[in-house]
């Protein structure tokens, strides 16, 4: 295949970037425009007549999307083939199989691999049903906390506070992630503990983290007079070091899989998912997820393909560095740190499956808060900046509590789709003033994810949309989403700092050649060493 820069279609966009639809235009956004620019899957709704697209600049993305093969690809990924590979070099390889996570009962059309993928993802829920119908009957334990990092913890952590209005009666979740031990300190403090689960996350059972987290849990259920191997529970790969009973209450397994950006429909996220919201729930969040992985595979309204489709017209040919996703929904607070992770470690590459060096940008910054409060800080800088950033928008038409109020003839969440509605369209059309203070350039991109209300089913398929943008891009790029290299070295250096802290516990002396950068910097804090 050629080389990202080499395909046809991307030579014809880069000759529609030199002029691109003006919004700012008179009559440039009309009501037909936004008509004709919506994209619906199973209720969810795309508005993208606010990007810099024309027909053409369309057709030729999706030209893109046919030449780069992106559909045969991510059929190859569901169908369970190894896609996780680096060609001709020392790699992963292995298969990419979340979406066997939620299609537990398997479909018709699946391959033998994804099958048996989904088979063990049944079993698992099976156990866990069990598991919970067991402490119900016992009714021993009202809270649950996640001790995991990275993907064991951002991607549950949004998803329970995006569902926390649908969770059980006298159920809690907490997490804990950083190996600061303020964290785990400040989330244990108020904790009944006799009343805790504790589930531990690592699919090595290895992570470093998160085993000295799971140390400082077991110091303090000792310390409380309790035995730790009856409050925690092990995420883990079968076989690892983790998988004991004798240390652990139960164990629910992961696979190699499965990635921990792409695992929270997996155990590492349905544990503390059916606790807090029950097995119904989880499995309406999972059914959502599949619905929008089948959506994924079609030629046809598939809403994940145009998304990614747009990032790379915004990132390769208009030259944007990064990209806001703005909710406007409180309970997805915590939703764009997820995205993050998933966008940035999967798409923050410098070479392509062949393993040569590109020649192009590959992933943005992806970032983002609640509206409408970013509308009251970072929204000047994308109004007015000097760097335009590109924004999804993502709303609901109504409420997850139906508690609301009118002030003034109309409600909370009249005010609120009305903000999110305003900023999409004052970022394309911007404003002229003979106040050059005033002037608003317009032109600035944006989208909108719309939805009838956030829901467990409805937020399975944005999750779904979500992780299918980001490997769309991957496919468009033929770069390799399923790795994470990059997190690696930084670990080296730092198990090499661990070891002089421990020589100075052991109060021994390194020696001058151990790691003098690490020494220059550790003789600055040793003297405030307890």
């Amino acid at each position: 295949m050629p080389s990202f820069t080499q395909l046809k279609s991307v030579q014809r966009l880069n000759e529609l970037a030199e002029d691109p639809y003006d919004l700012t235009k008179e009559d440039a956004l009309s009501s037909k425009r936004i008509d004709s620019m919506i994209k619906e899957s199973s209720g969810l709704k795309l508005f993208y007549a606010t990007e810099r697209v024309s027909d053409m600049t369309l057709a030729a993305l999706y030209d893109l999307a046919e030449e780069s093969g992106a559909l045969e690809k991510m059929a190859d990924m569901q169908a369970g083939k190894v896609i996780n590979c680096i060609e001709g070099y020392e790699s992963e390889n292995r298969a990419v199989l979340h979406t066997a996570m939620r299609d537990f009962f398997g479909s018709a059309e699946s391959s033998p691999e994804a099958k048996e993928a989904a088979s063990l993802a049944y079993k698992e829920l099976e156990k866990l049903t069990a598991f919970l119908k067991d402490i119900e009957g016992k009714d021993l334990y009202t809270d649950m906390v996640q001790v995991g990092i990275g993907g064991s913890d951002l991607g549950p952590r949004a998803i329970y506070l995006a569902l926390k209005a649908f969770q059980k009666p006298g159920r809690r979740a907490h997490f804990f992630s950083n190996v600061d031990p303020d964290d785990g300190a400040d989330v244990m403090k108020d904790l009944d503990l006799s009343k805790t689960l504790f589930v531990i996350v690592s699919k090595s059972g290895t992570t470093l983290e998160t085993l000295t987290n799971e140390e400082l849990v077991r110091t303090r259920l000792k310390k409380a007079g309790l035995d730790p191997k009856d409050h925690l529970i092990a995420v883990t790969g079968k076989g690892s070091p983790m998988d004991d009973p004798a240390k652990y209450l139960a164990a629910f397994y992961i696979w190699d899989y499965i990635g921990g950006r792409y695992s929270v429909t997996s155990m590492v996220g349905g544990v503390v998912l059916a606790f807090a919201l029950g097995m119904d729930r989880l499995l309406d969040f999972l059914r959502g997820a599949s619905c929008m992985d089948k959506a994924a595979l079609r030629r046809d309204n598939n809403l994940p393909l145009l998304s990614a489709l747009l990032s790379v017209w915004n990132r390769n040919f208009l030259h944007m560095p990064t990209q806001a996703v703005i909710p406007y929904s409180q309970a997805l607070s915590r939703f764009p740190a997820h995205l993050q992770q998933l966008n940035m470690e999967s798409n923050g590459k410098r070479i392509d499956k062949l393993g040569k060096p590109v020649n192009f940008e590959t992933g943005a910054t992806y970032w983002g808060e609640p509206g409408t409060n970013g509308q009251h800080s970072f929204f000047q800088m994308i109004h007015q900046g000097t760097t335009i950033v590109p924004v999804e928008f993502i709303g609901f038409v109504k409420s997850q509590y139906k508690q609301d109020v009118e002030f003034r003839g109309t409600s909370c969440q009249d005010k609120l789709l009305s903000n999110l509605f305003a900023q999409s369209l004052s970022l394309a059309t911007g404003q002229k003033s003979s106040n050059p203070n005033k002037v608003f350039m317009g032109n600035r991109p944006s989208r909108i994810l719309l939805a009838e209300r956030l829901d467990p089913y409805t937020l399975g398929m944005i999750l779904s949309y979500y992780e299918h943008a980001a490997a769309f891009q991957g496919f468009l790029w033929n770069i390799n989403s399923f790795d994470q290299e990059g997190v690696q070295l930084g670990k080296v250096l730092a198990g090499q700092f661990i070891e002089l802290f421990a020589l100075k516990k052991q109060k021994k002396i390194p020696d001058v050649k151990t790691f003098p950068l690490g020494q220059a910097y550790f003789r600055h804090i040793e003297p405030h060493l307890e």
